[in-house]
C-alpha cells in the first residue's frame, strides 16, 4: 500500500534567531507573478496573510528539506501548521460563534474591499456587490498549484469555506480536478459545512479511485465549541485517508471523540474583540489527544495579535503533524 510521508522538522533556529520547535512547519504564501487585471489583488491578500502570523527567519532545516524545498522567503504566510494558501474562491457568511471575530471577514472589509469588490459575485445581487465578503470564484487562480513545482502544504481558502452553499458544483469538481492532478502537495480543506462536504465526496465520487478522498488530500472541521460537536459525525462520514479538526477559536471544553480522526489544532482567538482562552481547555484537548495517538498542534494562545501571548503550553511547543498516512480510510 502507498503511503505519504509528512515531514517532521527538528528544532532549528530561524534567521532572525528565533526558535522554531520540533515538527515545526514553516509557513509560506501563495504569493507569484501573476498576468492580468488581478496582480495587485494577489500580493494583497498575500501580505494579508503573512499579518496573521509572526515572521520567521527560514533555518537550514526547511530551506534543505526534500518535501519543503527551497521556498522563496517572500511567500512565507503567518499560519504556522501549513505551508501556502490558495485561495480560489473567497468570501463565506458566519456560522456559528467561532466565526464572530472572523480574520478573513474583517480583511475582506478593510484592506482588500477594493479589490474583491472587482470581481462578482457569485450570487450577483445588488447587496451582494457591495458586500465584498460576498462569495466570488477565482477561476484564474486555479492554476497555482500547477505553477509550484516543489511539493508544500496548502491551505486551501484561508479566505473562504470551500463548502459554501454558494460555491458551485462544477467549480467544486476543478478545484478538485486540480487537487488531484498536482498530487506532489498537501492540500488541507477546512470548513464548517462538513454536511456539504460529505454529499459533494459521495455525489462526484466518479472523481476519485475507489471513491475514496487520497490521503495528499486532507479534509478537517472547525470545532471551536461543545455546541458544533455533531460536525466531527459529519467529517466521519466522509471516506478521506486524512481527517483533521480546528479547534480555533477554542471557546470551551470539549470532550472529543477521537476515532477516525487523524490531527487536532487548538488555538486561541486575537483580535482587538478576542475571547480569552483557558489554559485547561487547552490541556484537556491535548491530553485526549495523546492518549488517542492522535498528534496535537497547538497554535497560539492569542490575544490583541496572534503572538502576542505566544505558543508555548507547559514549557514546551506542541508542533504534532501526521508523519505517514495511508491511502486506505482509517
Amino acid at each position: 500500500m502507498r503511503s505519504l510521508e509528512i515531514p517532521r522538522l527538528r528544532e532549528a533556529k530561524g534567521n532572525n534567531g528565533k526558535t522554531v520547535g520540533e515538527g515545526a512547519s514553516l509557513c509560506v504564501e501563495s504569493v507569484g507573478r501573476r498576468v492580468g487585471p488581478h496582480q495587485g489583488l494577489s500580493d494583497a491578500v498575500a501580505t494579508a496573510d503573512r499579518t496573521i502570523g509572526q515572521e520567521y527567519g527560514v533555518p537550514k532545516s526547511v530551506r534543505e528539506h526534500p518535501r519543503l524545498g527551497q521556498i522563496d522567503m517572500a511567500e512565507r504566510s503567518g499560519i504556522e501548521w501549513t505551508n501556502s494558501t490558495w485561495n480560489p474562491v473567497t468570501g463565506c457568511t458566519k456560522l456559528s460563534a467561532g466565526c464572530d471575530n472572523c480574520y478573513a471577514h474583517a480583511l475582506a472589509h478593510g484592506r482588500l474591499r477594493e479589490m474583491y469588490s472587482c470581481q462578482l459575485p457569485v450570487v450577483d445581487t445588488p447587496e451582494s456587490r457591495e458586500n465584498p465578503f460576498s462569495v466570488r470564484i477565482w477561476p484564474e487562480r486555479l492554476h497555482r498549484p500547477a505553477e509550484w513545482k516543489k511539493p508544500r502544504c496548502v491551505f486551501v481558502n484561508s479566505m473562504s469555506d470551500l463548502f459554501h452553499r454558494d460555491v458551485p458544483r462544477q467549480f467544486l469538481r476543478q478545484v478538485f480536478r486540480i487537487m488531484l492532478q498536482e498530487e506532489r502537495h498537501v492540500y488541507q480543506i477546512l470548513t464548517r459545512r462538513p454536511a456539504r462536504a460529505a454529499s459533494f465526496i459521495k455525489t462526484n465520487s466518479d472523481l476519485l479511485t475507489d471513491g475514496l478522498v487520497p490521503a495528499h488530500i486532507w479534509i478537517g472541521v472547525s470545532v471551536e465549541h461543545k455546541r458544533v460537536m455533531h460536525r466531527l459525525e459529519h467529517l466521519r462520514a466522509i471516506p478521506a485517508s486524512m481527517r483533521f479538526l480546528s479547534c480555533e477559536p477554542l471557546l470551551g471544553p470539549l470532550d472529543l471523540e477521537l476515532e477516525g480522526i487523524h490531527w487536532v489544532i487548538a488555538g486561541g482567538e486575537s483580535g482587538a474583540s478576542f475571547r480569552p482562552i483557558r489554559p485547561e481547555w487547552v490541556r484537556e484537548v491535548r491530553d485526549q489527544c495523546r492518549e488517542a495517538g492522535v498528534p496535537f498542534f497547538f497554535k497560539q494562545w492569542g490575544g490583541r495579535t496572534p503572538k502576542a501571548g505566544g505558543r508555548e503550553l507547559d514549557g514546551r511547543i506542541w508542533d504534532g503533524m501526521p508523519l505517514s498516512l495511508d491511502r486506505s480510510v482509517r
